[in-house]
């Protein structure tokens, strides 16, 4: 399979170790040195594109690749205001895209144990639930892609939180509470704690490096290839 990078830095070099480890191949890398061999003509040699870069180009990389006819999977967060508008041009399209906000194996089992765990919370109205994300100082967003996975899960199942805040206030209990922490290094380590008078629960994710990512993203780029639509981790994972 050819693979375009679009976006070459730690976590591009990451996922290209392990796309030519897998027996792929990088036939396009796309940075802000290069960014007019971004054209259709190096594009038409390429089966599957990964774009991991920000929130300031993500979209209309995402865009680029849709109206090129190149499924892409997508790891940049911070743009998923636009996600209607990427959504209907890939349906308009017919092209593929996969996005997640965390492309981990682990993390996207833990996504599945965060969901069962805020289900059975929900009955038990003594206990506050808050969310504290670690980074490292580079992460442009905060909270964290996958804080937000996590909030958003927790909010679909805890009916007495409203919405999320990256702001805490300890005398406002409505919203879930996400804490941001930005040192160095830190691949990314994500809790999820429920607390009351008696006790503590707590779950936590925590990444050693950024191979897990890598691979999760190989993983989505290989199920991509010949694909039509919209899938998530839980597709290519098969959960």
């Amino acid at each position: 399979m050819n693979i375009a990078l679009i976006g070459y830095g730690k976590m591009g070099k990451a996922i290209e170790q392990i796309a030519i480890e897998k027996g792929h191949q990088v036939v396009l890398k796309i940075d802000l040195n290069n960014e007019a061999d971004f054209t259709a003509e190096n594009m038409a040699k390429v089966h599957v594109a990964i774009e991991f870069t920000g929130p300031h180009s993500a979209l209309a990389n995402l865009k680029k690749c849709l109206l090129l006819g190149v499924p892409v999977v997508c790891g940049s967060t911070g743009w998923l205001d636009k996600w209607d508008e990427i959504v209907s041009l890939c349906q308009e399209k017919n092209g593929c895209l996969i996005y997640a906000s965390n492309y981990s194996i682990g993390v996207n089992l833990f996504f599945e144990v965060n969901k069962y765990l805020a289900s059975l919370m929900n009955a038990y109205t003594d206990y506050d639930v808050m969310l504290k994300e670690i980074h490292h100082t580079e992460k442009k967003d905060a909270p964290s892609g996958t804080a937000i996975s996590l909030a958003e899960q927790v909010l679909e199942r805890i009916n007495r939180k409203k919405g999320w805040s990256n702001t805490v206030n300890i005398n406002n209990t409505v919203p879930l509470n996400i804490i941001s922490e930005r040192i160095d290094p830190a691949p990314g380590t994500h809790h999820v704690k429920y607390s009351s008078s008696i006790d503590d629960i707590e779950i936590i994710h925590t990444a050693h490096n950024r191979i897990g990512f890598a691979g999760g993203a190989v993983k989505a780029a290989e199920f991509a290839f010949n694909k039509k639509g919209i899938f998530g981790m839980k597709e290519v994972m098969g959960l």
